[in-house]
């Protein structure tokens, strides 16, 4: 996608987004592209809504938190986060940025991974946590599940024992087994009350997808 004229799509911080978003995402997953930062960006500006926080620091941490592509089934796929924001701290530092907020910036992108498994600290760092996370369940999530499992390579199911039943779960064999290795278990582990609201509605959404698939197997 074009990212000239998609910074005014991040209100209230559309001159942060303007400086930001050339550097925002590098390679071609479509599963981490501009839209899903922005989705990302609106989690976040509604979680920041109910939660507080600095939003200038969460603004700048959704808009850099996927600078550095590492895809899923990379050796280097625990270290992605700490790439990120290792380069998030230099693209700040040449704006001028003081270094206690490139600091903090660079601990909410450190710690908003999965594979990373680092506890956030800040309120800034939950937030992102939370709403990078809410883009992983629901239909989005199982959207991407899906695009991410055709990308890698990977089958809808195993035809003999598609819910692994009498085998163990293998997500990068079969994009369905991602549901119960990782989706299902995220909407537990929410760290702001906003944000678990919303996760338990999409995690409703995500469980009648695979009831609804499995009506069809």
């Amino acid at each position: 996608m074009d990212r000239s004229g998609m910074s005014a799509a991040f209100s209230p911080e559309e001159k942060l987004a303007e400086a930001l978003l050339p550097h925002a995402i590098e390679g071609d997953d479509g599963s981490h592209d501009i839209v899903h930062i922005l989705r990302v960006f609106r989690n976040a500006m509604r979680i920041h809504a109910i939660e507080g926080g600095d939003r200038e620091i969460l603004a700048a941490a959704v808009l850099l938190h996927d600078c550095v592509s590492v895809e899923k089934n990379s050796p280097l796929r625990a270290q992605a986060s700490k790439l990120a924001a290792d380069k998030a701290s230099g693209i700040l530092r040449g704006l001028g940025w003081q270094q206690e907020r490139i600091e903090a910036v660079a601990h909410a992108i450190l710690t908003h991974s999965f594979s990373a498994n680092i506890a956030p600290e800040t309120l800034e760092a939950k937030i992102l946590q939370d709403a990078d996370r809410l883009d992983a369940i629901g239909m989005m999530g199982a959207a991407r599940c899906f695009y991410t499992a055709g990308r890698m390579g990977s089958a809808l199911y195993d035809p003999v024992d598609p819910f692994a039943e009498n085998r163990p779960l293998d997500d990068r064999a079969f994009a369905i087994d991602h549901f119960a290795a990782k989706l299902f278990k995220l909407s537990d582990n929410f760290q702001t009350a906003a944000g678990g609201v919303i996760a338990r509605e999409r995690h409703a959404r995500l469980e009648q997808v695979l009831e609804l698939l499995t009506d069809e197997i």
